[in-house]
């Protein structure tokens, strides 16, 4: 697997797709493929992957768990939430394309 095995702390939504791509990706999935696989349609992978629009979020996290990634909601304080590394969006620093 390429991703990084530490959680993504999330702070604002845009910072989902890029995720959700790089796991498509090390899947060695079109896009196509992948929305075929998942049940959704491309128009609402395309939309998660670039923020663009909005996303039911049971669409959402069928998306996720068809990619084998998991939503976990903790409070702030926990130590998981300080542990995770924030996530990167497309054009910041240390991010390969």
């Amino acid at each position: 697997m390429t991703m990084n095995a530490l959680p993504a702390l999330l702070v604002s939504p845009d910072e989902l797709g890029p995720l959700v791509r790089q796991r498509r990706r090390a899947q060695q999935l079109r896009i196509d493929d992948a929305a075929g696989l998942l049940g959704v349609s491309v128009d609402l992978m395309s939309r998660l992957e670039n923020g663009q629009g909005s996303v039911r979020l049971d669409k959402a996290l069928a998306v996720l768990d068809g990619l084998g990634l998991a939503l976990l909601v903790v409070p702030k304080e926990h130590p998981w939430a300080h542990s995770a590394r924030p996530a990167i969006l497309p054009g910041k620093a240390g991010e390969s394309s």
